[in-house]
């Protein structure tokens, strides 16, 4: 069975709910045979104007999920429609992403790690998300400034993610640095990695779709809004890891069991060669 699968990146402005739906209604027509869609940070949760994120935020009950897995189970399809401001136990707020299955039913969440301080006022996550597209593998999921930490793509990396979707509101001088971070996280970490960003006015586009080879496979222009299709094989992950980087370089397979334990000080941890693998990936010595 093939595990390709797919993908559509939309890389639109801020819209409303009902713009939103109409948005996807068409491209889901126009592209019938893209099974995952994925939209930028705060895709439904940036208003004109002052954003006040104590205002906006809501739990995950709140109606309008119900409403957007109803759309995903309608249309058969896995949404990842941005994330949200949401308010989670305690009152406290997170930059959330929610993931639906084609039954409508919420399938991941993950509360960003690394808000983009000082401007963005969102209580860090402190858990990693993995989840699993059955009969194709496993998708990692991170918001913006995540990217910027490579102690993130490691850790989805290593808790098996073969596809790893980077959500982004970015409309600073600093899209282009960003880019180049997307792909030396894909490279060290041997990953698909699509960087999903919102166009103008509320972004600087430049979404961009990258290998676990390095290479860029798909990218979009500044300001338009786009919708990138393409198909992203999952195997192409375990050729990479096995083979090495343009048939070179193995960074998973660069421990032996019986090399000694590397300290890691900044962490108060260790890299412990036993350990030193993806969890769902064979890498051959």
């Amino acid at each position: 069975m093939s595990r390709s699968l797919g993908v559509a990146l939309v890389q639109h402005p801020a819209a409303s709910l009902p713009q939103f739906e109409a948005q996807l209604r068409r491209g889901v027509a126009a592209h019938p045979e893209m099974r995952l869609w994925v939209f930028p940070e705060l895709h439904l949760d940036t208003p004109a104007g002052t954003i006040d994120v104590e205002q906006l935020a809501r739990p995950i009950t709140d109606d309008r999920f119900a409403e957007l897995g109803a759309i995903a189970a309608e249309l058969g399809i896995w949404l990842v429609p941005g994330t949200f401001d949401e308010r989670g136990v305690g009152g406290r707020v997170h930059n959330t992403a929610v993931v639906f299955g084609p039954d409508g039913a919420v399938r991941a969440s993950y509360r960003k790690i690394f808000p983009w301080r000082p401007a963005e006022v969102c209580a860090p996550g402190e858990a990693f998300t993995v989840f699993e597209i059955p009969g194709y593998g496993n998708v990692g999921l991170s918001i913006c400034y995540d990217i910027w930490f490579p102690e993130h793509t490691r850790q989805l990396a290593w808790q098996g993610a073969d596809v790893i979707l980077n959500l982004v509101q970015t409309n600073t001088s600093d899209r282009e640095q960003e880019q180049a971070i997307v792909r030396g996280n894909a490279i060290m970490n041997q990953v698909w990695i699509a960087s999903v960003n919102a166009s103008a006015p509320t972004g600087r586009g430049r979404s961009l779709l990258v290998d676990p080879d390095g290479a860029v496979r798909m990218s979009s222009g500044t300001s338009g809004d786009e919708i990138l299709t393409t198909v992203i094989d999952f195997e192409q992950v375990d050729a990479v890891r096995r083979f090495g980087t343009a048939g070179v370089s193995r960074p998973w397979a660069q421990f032996r069991r019986e090399d000694e334990p590397v300290e890691l000080p900044l962490y108060s941890g260790r890299i412990t060669p036993s350990a030193w693998a993806p969890r769902t990936t064979e890498v051959r010595a």
